[in-house]
């Protein structure tokens, strides 16, 4: 039993269907058999007249002969009476087969002069009936039937087909509400969490019900349940995203409006052209900041077809390192790279340029002029590491772990510009290569950011 209710009921719907049918239908032959037979001999009112079968018996026997009493038991089989004859003497006036254990028994039944009906086997019932012919000779008539009851093979044929009919019926009924049942709750509660979520509810989960589930509708729900949570997360993201944004626009946008009604307001164009430079780099800061928040709107969604290829960190430091020397020789700021052994992970190129290029322009942004910013890459554990560290004022300890979030400006980010999303899409980055990222202050002053990444199997072979 444990074989039915274990692992094969934990499949799919189909194999549960499968075997639930099959087994229905075992069910209905055994019941159906058990159910007949005790229909036909409990309920079948019309009991075998001994008395008259063995007066038919004895007239076929005196009007043909043996013959004819043959012919008279061959036809009572098809009455329900599979063997009957006329014992006479001791001795069968037409041939009959018994069990050796009947036949043994039989002398003993046929001195006893009497009618009597026994059953010696299961399904088996033997009739010892006396009877006088015209001619005055007392015979017996021995009949074998499996029923006590006069029914036809035919007739006992039907009432097998009709019960089991009837069962199987009732299996193929209960069946089709069950599986009415199973199918329509979730298919329904599927439905209606659909049209909630239409309606703009979100929030909406199908959820588990009626316990565990293991089929494809309970996968369905689960999968369901999974999509409504992402849409719910990325609606909820760029509505975020939506807001802060709209924030910060409205400063530059101010100031941008300011700037231009002065340069309106202006008497000759040599008057102008400062405000109209001013304008000009307003709007380098906002395409900037916008492209900025498109990035990270791109990196929360989950980066969809993000292309990977194995990289060797140490040359994409030295690369993100060339491309950072003009803006670090306006300030007179040295980078340093020092690098171990080569390293080697798997990720997006552009994405983690894009990363290590933010963290070396925020440690340029924060040096001191004539500073210098030193970048470390190592293997540490397993891990690829790359530490970046400048000479600035650093950071208070309490603002340490705000530094990611989106729009965060702290307390010392009045000392140069930005708008507060470059560390947060370096943090995205990093989390969606399955690496990890954390800054601290360095001994001596300064802020240090420190990443790693997971190693490739390249690495290490």
């Amino acid at each position: 039993m444990s074989l039915f209710s274990g692992s094969l009921f934990r499949g799919s719907l189909y194999r549960r269907l499968l075997v639930l049918f099959c087994v229905g239908n075992l069910l209905v032959l055994f019941v159906g058999g058990l159910l007949t037979r005790g229909f036909i001999d409990y309920t079948t009112a019309k009991e075998i007249d001994w008395v008259a079968l063995a007066q038919g018996a004895d007239v076929a026997y005196e009007s043909g002969g043996a013959n004819a009493l043959a012919d008279w038991s061959m036809q009572q089989r098809h009455e329900g009476i599979f063997q009957a004859t006329l014992y006479e003497k001791g001795q069968p006036l037409s041939p009959m087969r018994l069990h050796p254990a009947m036949e043994r028994s039989l002398s003993s039944w046929l001195d006893a002069d009497k009618d009597v009906v026994l059953q010696p086997l299961p399904g088996l019932y033997v009739a010892v009936q006396q009877v006088t012919g015209d001619d005055g000779h007392p015979r017996q008539l021995v009949a074998l039937s499996r029923t006590h009851a006069r029914i036809a093979p035919q007739t006992r044929q039907l009432i097998l087909w009709g019960v089991q009919l009837t069962l199987l019926l009732l299996l193929i009924g209960l069946l089709s509400w069950w599986v009415a049942r199973s199918v329509a709750r979730p298919v329904e509660a599927l439905r209606d969490a659909t049209r909630r979520m239409a309606a703009g509810e979100l929030s909406t989960r199908v959820g588990r019900r009626r316990g565990k589930k293991y089929d494809e509708l309970a996968q369905l729900a689960y999968d369901f349940d999974a999509m409504a949570e992402r849409i719910e997360a990325l609606v909820a993201h760029d509505r975020g995203v939506l807001q802060d944004l709209s924030h910060e626009l409205r400063s530059p946008l101010a100031r941008l409006h300011l700037i231009l009604n002065l340069a309106q307001r202006s008497k000759n164009p040599v008057e102008a052209e400062p405000y109209f430079l001013q304008a000009e780099q307003e709007i380098d800061r906002l395409d900037q900041m916008t492209g900025e928040m498109l990035a990270l709107s791109r990196l929360e969604g989950g980066i969809p077809g993000m292309n990977r290829e194995s990289l060797e960190l140490d040359e994409l430091i030295r690369e993100c390192v060339t491309q950072a020397e003009l803006e670090a020789g306006v300030r007179k700021v040295s980078l340093r790279i020092t690098s171990n052994t080569p390293v080697f992970i798997t990720g997006s190129p552009l994405l983690l340029e894009r990363a290590v290029g933010n963290l070396i322009a925020n440690a340029i942004k924060f040096s001191p002029i004539g500073g210098a910013v030193e970048l470390r890459v190592q293997e540490v554990q397993g891990s690829a590491e790359l530490s970046i560290r400048d000479h600035g004022p650093g950071v208070p300890e309490a603002e340490l772990t705000y530094l990611f979030r989106p729009f965060y400006r702290g307390s010392n980010a009045v000392r140069a510009d930005g708008h507060g999303v470059g560390l947060a899409i370096v943090q995205r980055v990093v989390q969606v290569h399955g690496g990890e990222i954390y800054a601290e202050n360095a001994a001596g002053g300064g802020l240090q950011v420190t990443l790693r990444l997971p190693i490739t199997a390249l690495a290490t072979s």
